[in-house]
């Protein structure tokens, strides 16, 4: 399909970002940015960020190096990654809930994760997923009906079960609403950096704003490891066991000194929960809704999905099947990015093209000012997906786009997220047709991954 010349782009309603203060924001300016960045880190970018290749920064005392150049990103975050360690106050709003889990792991611990891991994510394990996907997203269609809904819980609702059927097949125990609101809580509680966090406040000094999350998580926690273990029995009793990512951990490197105890298959589950079912979920549902926005873009997705041979082309196979379907998911992930910062600390000092970074700061690669950035993108704060599709494509900077992070780093079930995406959206949009029913628009707000404010009413409507 040729690409369609336009005369205008629908740009999505989004926080503004500050005007630059000379000097730097002050103590005041600087308790008050701490306030906002508590409660949504997008409203808390500089204008000046936009239009820099890089920007350097004291805040409370810490130097941070904002980097937007892709050639600086390169070299800092993927060539010298080695001298780069997570950064405290990531560490600090991540670790009490995901562990050791490949997210929140430094140096050995995580190199041995990620080897040990890498065979459990081959394109064969992956593409075996996507049957169990197509099915769980025709079972989930049929309970949508037309009328008004909110999409961003139904989405959160879609990839829990296709998570759930990818990590355990269904089996860990208890009904899956109140799963799903223990999920819920447990995500909030990873979301919301407590000022203390930011302030470095020490780990023993209780945060106010993690107290809701704690029983859910330990509820969660116990779930998981009660499937560990009777996976663990049934393994040693010599029974067949589900080919999914618990069995995948429990027999990786099993029988040498690579295999991964059970704290440590409890903590990647966890991990992939926290990863992989909320970046998915708002990456639909924003997607719905800038389609919902743009009828050229919808009414194309809506022809390529309807010519798609869905009884003959195998589901693994789909995301190739619809280049612009992906286009609108990647360009939907560039809007929204599914994590929105990448931050890591200098362990040595560091030098590129005179950009210095100083032993012990912090660089920063903010997704959301990057995707929008002025001097990488024409158009940066309008939905267009034809720049997504080929050969334009090829013009984008490997740097430039970090919807899954970069570098050794990089997410590791990307392939599996963007399957995922191309299967569930097939699905419901060859059923259905989403037209945005808010009385104003959503208001994208930062937890672990940037979500709508409202909910994200829809009309549903049945094609």
């Amino acid at each position: 399909m040729t690409a369609i010349t336009r005369t205008s782009y629908f740009e999505p309603i989004v926080p503004a970002p500050n005007p630059p203060v000379e000097g730097g924001p002050g103590p005041i300016g600087s308790l008050r940015l701490l306030v906002t960045f508590a409660r949504n880190p997008l409203e808390a970018t500089n204008a000046a960020h936009y239009e820099k290749p890089f920007a350097q920064l004291r805040f409370f005392g810490q130097m941070t190096t904002v980097l937007n150049d892709p050639v600086l990103i390169r070299h800092f975050l993927v060539e010298n990654a080695a001298n780069y360690r997570h950064g405290e106050i990531r560490q600090a709003v991540l670790r009490p809930a995901l562990r050791d889990g490949l997210l929140t792991s430094d140096g050995e611990t995580w190199r041995r994760a990620r080897k040990a891991m890498a065979p459990v994510f081959t394109p064969r394990n992956v593409h075996g997923f996507a049957a169990s996907m197509r099915k769980t997203a025709e079972a989930f269609a049929e309970t949508l009906k037309p009328g008004k809904a909110l999409l961003a819980p139904a989405m959160s609702e879609l990839t829990y079960r296709v998570l759930s059927e990818a990590l355990f097949s269904g089996e860990i125990s208890g009904d899956t609403e109140a799963i799903l609101a223990d999920v819920a809580l447990f995500l909030e509680m990873l979301g919301h950096p407590d000022p203390l966090d930011v302030l470095r406040v020490p780990a023993w000094v209780p945060r106010p704003t993690k107290l809701r999350g704690r029983s859910s998580m330990k509820r969660l926690r116990n779930r998981v490891r009660a499937l560990i273990e009777a996976r663990e029995k049934r393994l040693e009793a010599g029974e067949t066991l589900p080919r999914d990512f618990a069995t995948l951990l429990l027999e990786a490197g099993r029988g040498t000194e690579n295999a991964f105890s059970h704290d440590e298959i409890e903590d990647h589950l966890i991990t992939f929960i926290g990863a992989g079912h909320e970046t998915t979920a708002r990456g639909l549902a924003w997607t719905l809704y800038l389609l919902a926005n743009d009828p050229v873009s919808r009414t194309r997705i809506e022809a390529e999905i309807d010519a798609l041979d869905m009884d003959h082309i195998a589901e693994q196979d789909w995301l190739d099947a619809l280049p612009f379907t992906r286009a609108c998911f990647e360009e939907a992930m560039r809007l929204y990015p599914p994590a929105a910062a990448i931050a890591r600390v200098a362990i040595r000092e560091d030098n590129c093209n005179g950009v210095v970074v100083p032993a012990g700061s912090t660089v920063l690669v903010n997704t959301w000012i990057l995707h929008r950035h002025h001097l990488l993108w024409e158009r940066p704060d309008s939905f267009d997906p034809e720049r997504f599709m080929a050969p334009v494509r090829d013009r984008i900077d490997r740097f430039a786009y970090l919807p899954f992070g970069l570098g050794p780093h990089i997410c590791i079930g990307a392939s599996f997220a963007m399957q995922e995406a191309a299967i569930l959206l097939a699905v419901l949009i060859r059923r259905f047709r989403f037209d945005y029913a808010g009385d104003k628009p959503p208001w994208p707000v930062m937890r672990i991954t940037v979500q709508p404010d409202n909910g994200m009413p829809m009309t549903i409507t049945a094609r």
